[in-house]
């Protein structure tokens, strides 16, 4: 019993995987929090499918310091606004009434989440040789 729910977490992570990846290009699908999921079911379901996950582009790029600081800098998340805001103004565009109301509260979400729910960080310079360097 406890291979089939192994097996049906992996499944479910990979799926989540394709959804969030969907959500890269489509923003009304939330891709952070898909692959968060994806990083919880390959946690539960497989410990290789787990670091394998750790390990890809997709994790280092959206997840990684996110998970480890709960955290973005300014730029990202006025990155992340900008490219939302625009996507969903061309749905909004082209959509009919009732799913312009759905669109509006999506961006509102955004909006609301980016601005209130994550914290904002300063851009840190990477260190050298594992010591900052202090007034050079």
């Amino acid at each position: 019993m406890k291979r089939v729910i192994n097996m049906i977490c992996v499944g479910l992570g990979f799926i989540c995987i394709g959804v969030g990846g969907i959500g890269i290009v489509l923003p009304i699908l939330p891709t952070t929090p898909l692959f968060l999921l994806a990083l919880i079911l390959f946690a539960k379901g497989s410990e290789r499918f787990h670091k394998w996950f750790m390990s890809t582009g997709l994790y280092k790029k959206y997840l990684e310091d996110f998970v480890e600081t709960r955290s973005m800098t300014k730029a990202v998340k006025i990155r992340v606004l900008s490219l939302v805001t625009v996507l969903l103004a061309f749905g909004f565009w082209f959509s009919p009434w009732f799913a312009k109301i759905v669109i509006a509260f999506v961006l509102i979400f955004h909006w609301l989440y980016f601005l209130f729910g994550i914290k904002t960080v300063e851009k840190t310079e990477p260190q050298k040789d594992g010591v900052a360097e202090e007034g050079l």
